[in-house]
């Protein structure tokens, strides 16, 4: 949205190879203004819990047929965590049920229906960092273990039309 973009912008301006594009993402209509001729890679961190399934489902369908080459990289969580992550913003927009938003538990099985997609998540924090080190604090690992293991926290890696599950 442009409010959010506004920020991101202050925060971390484009670059050469950046482009912060402000728009509905339900609105497919800014494919348009993504010159992939040399590829595209997309990431969007803490933006798909915001949105249903059904949502996200047809998003990332159109993306796997126009972006042929390219990457996106998103963050997701399931359920239980989605429903902590959301319940004061859910509480005031009347939502009753948090089935509909867009949650996760493996990647793999869910995001199925992308045929012509690789399809890999590591775990949010246990999926990046060595915990076996011992400068690691204990109660990092704790969370990590929470995280990535009750929460199922994720990094996911969407490669379009390359198919390799």
């Amino acid at each position: 949205m442009p409010d959010v973009i506004s920020a991101r912008n202050e925060l971390l301006p484009e670059s050469a190879r950046v482009r912060n594009i402000a728009c509905d993402l339900n609105d497919i209509s800014w494919f348009g203004e993504i010159d992939d001729t040399d590829g595209a890679c997309f990431m969007a961190a803490g933006v798909f819990y915001y949105f249903t399934k059904d949502n996200v489902k047809k998003l990332f369908s159109a993306m796997e047929q126009r972006f042929l080459g390219g990457r996106l990289v998103f963050d997701s969580a399931n359920e239980r965590a989605v429903k902590i992550m959301l319940k004061t913003w859910v509480k005031e927009a009347g939502i009753t049920s948090i089935k509909d938003y867009f949650s996760l538990s493996s990647a793999e099985t869910e995001l199925a229906y992308l045929a012509d997609t690789a399809i890999s998540s590591r775990g949010y924090m246990l999926g990046y960092n060595d915990l076996k080190d011992p400068s690691v604090p204990g109660l990092f690992r704790l969370l990590a273990k929470l995280g990535d293991g009750f929460m199922k926290m994720q990094i996911v890696r969407l490669d379009f039309g390359n198919q390799t599950n």
